[in-house]
């Protein structure tokens, strides 16, 4: 059983993956498909890598992740879509931990759309 102060040093060490979900309009967005299909093929955990990977590049003022329901393409689940203020948006297919780490490093930060991973 955790003891108070166990769980405020949880909150404390956590608290980046619930700033990061607050809505900024002028930030990159990422949105993940969240529906049942989604979550089957493993949503949660690129919702996870994206939190995370935005996070250790510093950009989590800058870049939301943002959860939704059915995205309307249950084969091509996992599905995120990424929009950069002033851009189109563009939506990734079939994603994962690994490629997300790679939609940041490369879309994000470096404003270059990962077509490999676009359907």
């Amino acid at each position: 059983m955790k003891t108070p102060a166990d769980l405020a040093a949880i909150r404390v060490a956590k608290k980046h993956l619930v700033a990061s979900r607050h809505d900024n309009m002028n930030a990159v967005r990422v949105t993940v498909g969240m529906g049942t299909c989604g979550i089957a093929a493993g949503a949660r955990a690129v919702s996870n890598a994206f939190v995370e990977e935005i996070f250790k590049a510093g950009l989590d003022e800058k870049a939301i992740v943002v959860l939704s329901g059915c995205m309307g393409d249950c084969s091509l689940e996992p599905m995120v879509t990424v929009e950069v203020p002033g851009a189109e948006k563009v939506t990734y297919v079939k994603m994962d931990a690994a490629k997300a780490a790679r939609v940041v490093a490369e879309h994000i930060v470096n404003n270059k759309v990962v077509t490999d991973y676009t359907k």
